[in-house]
């Protein structure tokens, strides 16, 4: 039997402040989910915890500060589930672009106050830090970077330039996404009024797409 690890003082310390911290990241999430993103509340999580309200602030300096670190949270997980989301996947064109249509949906019905942090502006006066924002836009130019290889594969209106059919495309991955948050959010994808309509929306895309090529003899 292999012999637990002894914890210097220091890194007991270091071990239960991120115990700490998972557990007012996990209040603070079960707030945002129940009572809306914006209705953060120190004082409610502190309850939550068992806690004094001073007490938070010796993990987080405001309310702010724990947004952004729930921003690189959120940014984190969505992250490595579109990676996730391209791994194997062999294939190209719109059949790629439904698998990542499809697997930003699953995870915002997952965390659905992760998405509202990251995608929509719901807290005001939030801005998140540099640090946060850097994190974000290198999550956002890997998703492109895999979205545009898979829509160069794709047979495109030759009208439409590489960049605006990305645009059009994350246009309609994010309002279905949203529809489907307002209407069917107990629903998995594939069922309810908009988390239905993946398929029929790549199929719609690809086929317009095709008949402009073919009129114009590309």
């Amino acid at each position: 039997m292999a012999e637990s690890k002894v914890l210097s003082p220091k890194q007991r310390r270091q071990r239960n402040r991120e115990e700490m911290i998972d557990a007012i990241v996990e209040a603070a999430r079960q707030i945002m989910r129940e009572q809306g993103v914006a209705a953060l509340n120190l004082n409610e999580i502190a309850r939550a915890l068992g806690m004094q309200t001073p007490s938070l602030y010796e993990y987080f300096a405001s309310k702010m500060a724990l947004y952004d670190y729930l921003f690189r949270v959120g940014t984190r997980t969505f992250r490595d589930a579109m990676t996730r989301a391209g791994e194997g996947q062999d294939s190209a064109g719109w059949d790629q672009a439904q698998h990542y249509m499809t697997a930003y949906l699953e995870w915002s019905i997952a965390n659905p106050d992760l998405f509202k942090l990251l995608f929509e502006r719901h807290i005001p006066g939030f801005t998140p830090s540099d640090e946060s924002m850097a994190e974000m836009y290198g999550a956002l130019d890997e998703g492109r970077q895999r979205l545009e290889a898979g829509l160069s594969a794709a047979r495109l209106d030759p009208v439409v330039t590489l960049e605006q059919a990305r645009d059009i495309f994350i246009a309609l991955q994010h309002g279905i996404t949203a529809l489907h948050l307002a209407n069917n959010p107990e629903l998995p994808v594939g069922q309810g009024r908009f988390g239905s309509l993946i398929p029929l929306v790549i199929d719609m895309m690809r086929i317009a797409w095709e008949k402009q090529t073919k009129r114009r003899g590309s």
